[in-house]
């Protein structure tokens, strides 16, 4: 393993979506070892399980017990947890019209744009 690789720190949920991008290639449940090995096995097993473990809190995970283990599969992708994250932040917050008006003043008009067509879709009562 080389140096800059070694010392490189990951941004806060690149592990977590790697964990997910890695458990939705099995396409069947799997055990914390091959996610270690599908990830090149640079992580420790236990920081393995921390991260499928936080996972699960968050409702991105289902496990299962296979034996004395488990097997994980993934509920959710990194939009989805991406989204989670949003709304934990949101839901922190008291003036939440202060916090979502500033976030849609803020947007890149494209992206504006895409969030009005979004809710658009839903309709009123949040049903599309």
């Amino acid at each position: 393993m080389n140096d800059e690789r070694r010392t490189r720190r990951r941004g806060q949920g690149e592990l977590e979506g790697l964990v997910l991008s890695a458990l939705r290639e099995a396409r069947t449940p799997a055990s914390t070892g091959w996610v270690q090995e599908h990830l090149g096995g640079d992580l420790a097993y236990t920081t393995v399980i921390t991260i499928l473990t936080r996972l699960l809190a968050k409702g991105a995970v289902t496990r299962e017990r296979a034996g004395r283990s488990f097997v994980w599969t993934p509920v959710s992708d990194q939009a989805g947890l991406a989204a989670h994250r949003m709304r934990k932040v949101l839901d922190g917050e008291s003036d939440r019209e202060a916090v979502l008006s500033r976030f849609v003043t803020s947007l890149e008009p494209d992206d504006e744009r895409l969030l009005r067509h979004l809710l658009g879709e839903l309709g009123p009562d949040g049903e599309g």
